[in-house]
């Protein structure tokens, strides 16, 4: 809940979903409402097409419309890949890159429907938060690495299709410059904060 939190102290009205914990998203909803600011919580799970609308549906009701969406959900069934089941292969790649779809799609309708604000200069900003394992491999972990990998084609390919309108999709951890305008020529990238995993430090010594 990071990127909501920084979202919050940058002066956004936040909507905290949480699926698996909603305790969490509860208390730091009447955290950021006790300091002064705008939130809630909501549970919906986003691998469910009728829960992310109503997700949708509570947003529309409390603040009128969305103007940024955090694509965040996330989880891990990890097992040696012979002893893999079926049901953790699609649970992971559910929620993960559909869940991820699902979110992203409903945000685009609703930017849509809303129509440009005089806030912003983008129509509405999608972040879809990624993992580093979209470019490193990671085995006992197939079903993970493979949801990550698609969630960077995936979020490459919606940032492509709907640039023209002035929606801006990326992938990273930096939700708040992500989201405002200082970053407004950046669409279709994933930002790594990653304290240097991607640089592949075990390789330093050419071991």
């Amino acid at each position: 809940m990071a990127s909501q939190k920084a979202l919050s102290d940058a002066g956004a009205a936040v909507v905290l979903n949480d699926h698996s914990h909603p305790e969490g998203a509860e208390q730091l909803a009447s955290e950021i409402e006790k300091a002064g600011g705008a939130a809630f919580a909501h549970r919906a799970d986003v691998a469910d097409p009728a829960q992310v609308g109503a997700m949708f549906d509570a947003c529309r009701a409390r603040f009128d419309s969305v103007d940024i969406v955090v694509a965040n959900a996330g989880l891990q069934k990890d097992s040696a890949f012979a002893e893999m089941t079926l049901g953790h292969w699609q649970t992971v790649l559910s929620t993960n890159l559909t869940g991820q779809f699902l979110t992203s799609q409903a945000a685009v309708k609703e930017f849509r429907r809303r129509g440009p604000k005089p806030v912003s200069n983008a129509l509405g900003k999608i972040i879809c938060m990624s993992s580093v394992h979209e470019v490193i491999a990671w085995a006992g972990h197939v079903n993970y690495a493979a949801s990550k990998g698609g969630i960077q084609m995936f979020m490459k390919s919606l940032a492509q299709e709907v640039a023209p309108e002035r929606i801006r999709v990326n992938s990273g951890k930096a939700a708040v410059w992500l989201a405002s305008d200082e970053s407004d020529y950046v669409v279709g990238t994933t930002l790594f904060v990653d304290g240097g995993m991607t640089l592949y430090p075990c390789f330093v010594d050419n071991d």
